[in-house]
């Protein structure tokens, strides 16, 4: 049942959430995020789900500096429509870190602490993912590419005997290996790289 041990190498994301703080849920609200976290929801673990993990964690570093991020406090918009690629995958991974929810999520306490609606699809004016404070104090617009750090050439080899189930226990074993080990690069050795993301602020 254990993840590959990269995992805990991964930088983790602190986050503040004040519903949290206020229903007891966490001391001063402090909630610590690992990408074991950010896997578990999505239920794998690939590098559109490390991707999602690095803008995001890369979109609050640039919106509080070295401050502590207020969860619920970000709004996320998606210039792509939910059914667009993997725009629900990242969204996902985004909606984890932010606390910012669709239709369906928490509509408030007394009015505070709403997540509903706090993330969007389709907006037309944003060119790539928009994360702004809901304070006021500013927003950015991030994009990804991952380009910089390909996959093993032997993947696209083992990958259709995966798929059409012709690949034996080894085949099958050195796939997942090679594919996490992308993964591993993108968040471990390219943690701090700029080429993977693009941030503008607005």
């Amino acid at each position: 049942m254990g993840f590959p041990a990269f995992f805990d190498a991964v930088p983790g994301i602190v986050l503040r959430d004040p519903l949290a703080e206020l229903l007891g849920a966490a001391d001063g609200g402090l909630i610590e995020y690992r990408y074991a976290d950010a896997v578990r929801l999505a239920g794998h673990s690939c590098p559109t789900v490390a991707g999602a993990w690095l803008l995001t964690a890369r979109a609050l570093r640039a919106l509080y500096g070295d401050a502590i991020p207020e969860r619920g406090g970000i709004r996320v918009d998606f210039g792509e429509p939910l059914e667009s690629g993997v725009a629900g995958v990242v969204a996902g991974i985004a909606g984890l870190l932010t606390g910012a929810a669709g239709g369906g999520g928490f509509k408030g306490l007394g009015g505070r602490h709403a997540r509903r609606n706090l993330l969007q699809f389709d907006v037309a004016e944003v060119d790539g993912i928009r994360f702004g404070r809901l304070d006021g104090q500013g927003a950015v617009v991030v994009a990804l590419d991952l380009s910089p750090v390909p996959g093993d050439p032997r993947m696209g080899e083992l990958l259709p005997l995966v798929l059409q189930g012709a690949a034996g226990a080894e085949e099958r074993t050195r796939f997942g290996e090679l594919w996490q080990e992308r993964v591993r690069r993108i968040l471990v050795d390219h943690h701090d790289d700029p080429r993977l993301t693009t941030i503008v602020r607005v």
